[in-house]
């Protein structure tokens, strides 16, 4: 709540600028935000060995940083680099461990955006691209462990869509706040090796990514 009123006072305090031109061909945007990363998840069952099972991950929040280059006075690119820990979580007959795993998620995002009115201080845009994901230092959890074993857990990287929308709104001739919303498209296979025997498990991660920051254009 706090963080919406504060870019509603700063586009209340923006729209009362004179327009003039605020960014063109060649400028660097470099913002840094707070984002919140929801997973919209599912999965198949853990087979062979959990028929009747599920997991879901959880969602987490983070500072994120992206830089925008103008290619024209309207289009650019960004790219955001962040990166949040998960837990992963049991469902259906692994319900009884609620947490089963955690991972890193490194999800680099490269997006072609489009910027409807560069030279007022209110700058729209909308961007799509693409997405690599990288799991990174994953884990079973100690009730997964206490249950069937110690267990090494792998997920493979992904790569997919991203779609985004968003708003700069100016404070200042370089200074500005900026709110912006992405659909990832993340999908992978978790591999739980106990032992000899191979447990995995195709997980649809497909999470929304909502950021409010404050950027500088250079």
């Amino acid at each position: 709540m706090r963080l919406t009123l504060i870019f509603g006072a700063a586009l209340a305090s923006a729209l009362a600028f004179p327009a003039q031109a605020q960014i063109a061909k060649g400028d660097v945007l470099v913002r840094a935000r707070a984002i919140v990363v929801a997973p919209n998840d599912s999965s198949g069952a853990v087979t062979p060995g959990f028929p009747g099972s599920s997991v879901g991950v959880t969602t987490s929040y983070a500072p994120e940083v992206d830089f925008t280059y103008m290619l024209t006075n309207h289009i650019g690119t960004e790219l955001i680099l962040a990166t949040t820990k998960h837990d992963v979580t049991g469902g259906g007959t692994l319900s009884a461990l609620d947490k089963v795993a955690s991972a890193w998620v490194l999800p680099p995002t490269l997006t072609l955006q489009y910027h409807f009115m560069p030279t007022k201080h209110v700058r729209p845009y909308l961007g799509a691209g693409i997405n690599y994901t990288v799991f990174y230092n994953a884990k079973a959890s100690d009730s997964l462990v206490t249950a069937i074993g110690p267990t090494k857990v792998h997920l493979t990287d992904s790569v997919g869509y991203a779609v985004q929308g968003g708003i700069d709104v100016d404070v200042s001739k370089r200074v500005f706040v900026n709110l912006d919303v992405k659909y990832i498209d993340i999908n992978s296979t978790a591999r739980l090796t106990t032992g000899g025997a191979l447990n995995q498990v195709n997980v649809h991660i497909n999470p929304i990514v909502a950021g409010v920051g404050v950027g500088i254009r250079l």
